[in-house]
């Protein structure tokens, strides 16, 4: 992301205009670049033929119309596809990454065989009353690293703004806390809701 848009081309024209080389060399660092090149080619392609260029039309788009039209793009499933729908288009969609699906599994929310959608609806469903106060959530820890975007500005809806809030908060219990490998429930701000027969076995497996 970076590169591209150190490159002035972190936009539909850019990558459209961009020859295909210098877009898998611009992405590269990312892995499987020739194929992801291809992809973001496909995806502006599929923008320009059915939303004449405009993402502004295409997320003006019912939720469930567009979901089900980037699920049928070459290369886009469906973590990326709400992705998609949450933050760049602000659609109220909740984001199922493995952060998520590994932090529900330890605390006996979902089983293993959990299908994706079975785990957005459940935290949608959950979710429904939830609410956050008024105004940007900041960091002040933490610099920013690119000026926001107009998407990231722009005015969201309750809902959206607590899925986009409560995905960032389990990414980073996964990332910090929850390891695939060596969990640390100790320091977990999560460690109250996980029984004492959980902690056992999670701290058991990360010592073998």
């Amino acid at each position: 992301m970076a590169k591209l848009r150190q490159a002035h081309v972190l936009s539909l024209e850019g990558i459209r205009n961009l020859p295909l080389p210098e877009l898998e060399q611009l992405v590269r660092s990312s892995g499987y670049f020739r194929q992801k090149a291809q992809r973001l080619k496909g995806f502006v392609e599929f923008v320009d033929a059915k939303y004449e260029a405009s993402l502004e039309r295409m997320f003006a788009t019912p939720t469930h119309v567009l979901r089900a039209e980037l699920l049928m793009q070459k290369g886009i499933g469906m973590e990326t596809a709400d992705s998609i729908l949450l933050y760049a288009g602000l659609h109220p969609v909740f984001v199922v990454d493995a952060y998520t699906r590994r932090i529900f599994e330890r605390h006996g929310m979902v089983n293993a065989s959990a299908k994706y959608d079975e785990i957005r609806l459940l935290v949608e469903q959950a979710l429904l009353n939830e609410s956050l106060p008024d105004g940007p959530i900041v960091a002040r820890s933490r610099p920013a690293v690119h000026p926001r975007s107009t998407m990231s500005t722009a005015q969201q809806t309750i809902r959206t703004r607590v899925y986009n809030e409560m995905h960032g908060l389990l990414v980073q219990v996964g990332k910090h806390y929850c390891d695939k490998s060596r969990p640390n429930c100790d320091e977990c701000p999560l460690r109250e809701l996980l029984s004492t027969r959980q902690s056992a076995r999670l701290r058991a497996a990360g010592r073998d």
